[in-house]
């Protein structure tokens, strides 16, 4: 089967589709299909074409970036000069849906629906009716969580909606790291004994207003411990002075971007990791299943996406509501009190990753959606 996905970045550009998408492709790849992915240059006008982990990856060039969305007329002539089988799309790219919509490559379009367009209300006035359009023209529309079915724009398309829970590489993050590789990892990281008996808290993701830092940061005032912020982004600045204000700012190691080979022994470093997250635009947090992996309770916030079913509320960790930092810090002060409960939820977490957010499962399901669509007869509908 010869299969193109198509979104807006790819690794080594951080993010949870990001990340999905090579995971996707390479699990495809790896069970013997033609994989390629179609994304855009963060660099600049240049297409290159580049063979990864046996997945083509083609980065169109970009002619500029606008609310966070690459503007390429490249990707669009890209695409007309493939013939795969399936098309595979990851919303939200407005690029490349429109440019898949009007060309109709392969024999079958699959939409991934990740997450609704929050804050970019400009340019879904204007992309809203060619998004209906878009919907409409896909074979099966994927969503990673039940709560994505009450998403608005889906609400026409029940039928066509497949659930398929994100998966990583389970054994990346759930065995124990070395003990060299841990003692590395602080000494590079954090200069500090693996055996410190300062709580450890773990952020790992992108700094951006959705994530919500900003109420961990107020509350940490009121809780004991160290924050360890993983990521990069356009809110750092303005966190980091946030964190000054607050008088926390000794407390938070800013690590930045970390290789995929550290990631895991800072899991296995952290006593409680937590998203918490402030705005929808955070549909699932895949950085929960790869704590849970590595047995590290989560707290997370509820917003009405996938958050809240990836991580369970007094089974893997705990749910609050978000942009409150009082409840956060009570949650966090609650576990933190409890030892017995936080070694019950980490056995808890493992337990939940390994039914229902591996990647050979996920890349399975996957493959089941596309074989059905390929099998359906062409007057089929």
């Amino acid at each position: 089967m010869k299969i193109l996905h198509v979104y807006k970045d790819y690794p080594p550009i951080l993010g949870g589709i990001e990340n999905h998408v090579k995971l996707l492709a390479e699990g495809q790849a790896a069970q013997g299909h033609g994989v390629t992915v179609l994304v855009t240059n963060p660099t600049g006008a240049r297409t290159t074409r580049t063979v990864e982990n046996a997945v083509v990856v083609i980065r169109a060039g970009r002619l500029a970036t606008v609310a966070s969305t690459p503007l390429s007329l490249a990707l669009a002539w890209q695409l007309s000069r493939q013939r795969p089988d399936v098309v595979h799309l990851h919303f939200p790219y407005p690029i490349g849906e429109v440019s898949q919509w009007l060309l109709r490559r392969g024999r079958a379009t699959v939409l991934s629906y990740h997450a609704d367009i929050v804050r970019q209300a400009g340019i879904l006035r204007f992309y809203r009716p060619l998004l209906r359009r878009v919907l409409a023209s896909a074979g099966a529309i994927v969503i990673g969580s039940p709560p994505m079915r009450g998403s608005a724009y889906l609400a026409d398309h029940q039928a066509k909606l497949r659930l398929i829970p994100y998966g990583i590489p389970l054994s990346h993050f759930g065995a124990q790291p070395a003990a060299a590789d841990l003692t590395r990892v602080l000494k590079r990281y954090l200069d500090q004994p693996a055996a410190s008996a300062t709580p450890r808290l773990l952020f790992v993701g992108r700094l951006r207003y959705y994530k919500g830092l900003d109420t961990l940061i107020r509350a940490l005032p009121d809780i004991p411990g160290r924050l360890l912020v993983v990521g990069i982004g356009p809110m750092e600045a303005e966190w980091k002075a946030l964190a000054q204000a607050c008088g926390v700012s000794e407390r938070i190691a800013w690590l930045g971007e970390a290789p995929d080979a550290d990631l895991p022994a800072l899991y296995h470093l952290a006593d409680l990791f937590v998203l918490p997250a402030s705005h929808p635009s955070e549909a699932f947090g895949l950085v929960q299943v790869e704590a849970m992996a590595a047995g590290v309770p989560v707290i997370c916030t509820e917003l009405g996406t996938g958050t809240s079913y990836v991580n369970q509320d007094g089974v893997t960790g705990r749910v609050v509501p978000p942009r409150d930092p009082g409840a956060l810090a009570a949650a966090i002060r609650e576990l933190w009190a409890d030892p017995s409960k936080l070694a019950a939820m980490s056995i808890a977490a493992r337990a939940r990753v390994e039914t229902e957010f591996a990647q050979a499962v996920m890349v399975e399901r996957m493959l089941e959606v596309y074989r059905a669509l390929l099998d359906k007869p062409a007057d089929g509908g």
